[in-house]
C-alpha cells in the first residue's frame, strides 16, 4: 500500500500560488528540454538492456527524489505520495497501444522485471486501461519517431487529474553526442519552473550513471 500524507494547505509556505493556479481551468503548463543520454544509449545497445526500461527508471529516480513531484490534488486537499510509480503508454504489435501501471523500486533490475512484466500483460490483452490505476504516478509517453521541440496533451479538464505527463521523442546524435527531447507537463497549483528544473538537472545527473 502506497503510504500518502495530507499537507496542512493553511500552514504551507506555498498555499497562496496553490490556491491562484487550482482555480485555473488549464492549470498545467510544459517545458521541453533535451537531455545526454550518450551514455545509456550506447552501453544499452552493447548489453542488450531496454533502452526505454533504462531511462523511465532513470526518471522515476528523479521524480520520486522531488517532493513536488509527489504531490497530488484529491478532493480538494493536497497529498504527498511516499512513493510514485509509472503510467507509460506501451505499443502493440497491430499498431495500437495500452496504458500500464509500473510499481517504482530503486533497484533497477527489481523495475526491470516490473516493466517486462507489465509490458506482457498490456500486450496480451484487450484493455486500454490497467487494473491498477490512481494519482500515484506519472502518466509517460515515448514518441521515438519525432524529435519533437514542442508538445501538448489531449486532457480532460473537468477529471481532476493533477499527475504529471512526462514524454520521450527521438534520440538524435549532435557532434558525437545522443540527444534526446523530454517535455515535462505539471500541474501549477503543486509544481513550479524550479521544480521542472530540479527535475531535469537530478535527471540528466542519473543519465551519467549507469
Amino acid at each position: 500500500m502506497n503510504i500518502k500524507r495530507t499537507i496542512d494547505i493553511d500552514a504551507w509556505n506555498r498555499r497562496e500560488i496553490y490556491r491562484f493556479f487550482s482555480g485555473f481551468s488549464e492549470p498545467f503548463y510544459g517545458i521541453v528540454a533535451e537531455v545526454d543520454v550518450t551514455h545509456g544509449y550506447q552501453t544499452c545497445r552493447d548489453d542488450g538492456t531496454s533502452f526505454f526500461v533504462w531511462y523511465l527508471h532513470r526518471s522515476m529516480l528523479a521524480v520520486n527524489a522531488l517532493e513536488a513531484f509527489r504531490l497530488r490534488i484529491a478532493d480538494q486537499t493536497v497529498v504527498e505520495y511516499e512513493n510514485i510509480h509509472a503510467s507509460a503508454t506501451i505499443g502493440k504489435e497491430d499498431g495500437t497501444f495500452g496504458f500500464s501501471f509500473i510499481e517504482f523500486d530503486p533497484d533497477f533490475d527489481i523495475f526491470k522485471l516490473n516493466a517486462l512484466r507489465e509490458t506482457d500483460r498490456v500486450r496480451n490483452t484487450g484493455e486500454l486501461l490497467p487494473p491498477r490505476n490512481g494519482q500515484d504516478c506519472v502518466h509517460y509517453s515515448s514518441l521515438p519517431w519525432i524529435r519533437f521541440t514542442s508538445l501538448s496533451h489531449a486532457r480532460h479538464f473537468g477529471s481532476g487529474d493533477s499527475a504529471p505527463k512526462i514524454s520521450f521523442g527521438k534520440v538524435t546524435e549532435v557532434n558525437g553526442r545522443y540527444l534526446m527531447p523530454c517535455s515535462v507537463h505539471v500541474h501549477h497549483a503543486l509544481i513550479d519552473g524550479r521544480d521542472v528544473g530540479e527535475y531535469f538537472r537530478i535527471f540528466q545527473d542519473y543519465l551519467d550513471k549507469y
